[in-house]
């Protein structure tokens, strides 16, 4: 990662794994219909409104703070998107999933993740939510409620030494993590949900336990 020159109006764009894909494939296979804009790099507690010089300077530190280059982790990069909502909107929606921990004690145990939005009337009930899990060797991640118009998410991408290790993004309205075997320790990930039409997101933490065997 390394950061873009603010002094002037930069776009810095990169393909996923998926957009290379298409790319490479020619013809109108790689089609653009959809984007999205965030704010990751900005901290607003730096917005100073007691700012000796007047209203004009107080996001002066805000404005001039390094952005970063783009990359194609959806674990890492646009996190908080912007989005528009109503006019009339008085409240921010609320991502809920009920319990951000997930222990599963063996292989095959598995649990169910329903995402609901609050303060926001209809919800994510056209776009759901997209659910990203950062390990694909501490479990599986299915859709068992699936969206109408399918929305295909970033690829899965290589994350360690461990070729199998990728994060697994699928999109829908509720969705099931199932626990793999895990012959060596315990071993944890993160399920990332968010909200594809009304922005925020949560992060469920996974811990699968390790197999254990009896001895004689």
């Amino acid at each position: 990662m390394g950061y873009l020159d603010n002094t002037s109006v930069t776009i810095d764009a990169i393909l996923t794994l998926k957009g290379r894909e298409l790319l490479a494939k020619g013809g109108n296979a790689f089609n653009i219909t959809q984007f999205a804009v965030g704010d990751d790099e900005i901290d607003y507690r730096l917005w100073n409104p007691d700012h000796p010089l007047g209203t004009a300077y107080y996001g002066t530190i805000i404005e001039n703070m390094p952005i970063t280059e783009a990359i194609p982790d959806e674990t890492q990069a646009l996190k908080y998107k912007l989005i528009t909502l109503p006019k009339q909107t008085t409240n921010i929606p609320v991502i809920n999933v009920g319990n951000t921990f997930i222990l599963l004690a063996a292989p095959g145990n598995s649990a169910t993740i329903v995402p609901n939005t609050s303060n926001f009337q209809g919800g994510n009930a056209n776009l759901g939510y997209t659910a990203i899990l950062s390990d694909s060797t501490v479990a599986d991640l299915q859709v068992t409620r699936a969206l109408q118009n399918s929305i295909l998410p970033t690829a899965p991408r290589f994350i360690g030494d461990n070729e199998d290790a990728q994060s697994v993004a699928v999109a829908g309205f509720e969705f099931r993590v199932i626990a793999k075997t895990q012959m060596i320790s315990d071993k944890q990930a993160t399920i990332t949900i968010i909200a594809n039409e009304t922005g925020g997101s949560v992060t469920i933490n996974l811990t699968v336990k390790q197999v254990t065997t009896a001895t004689s």
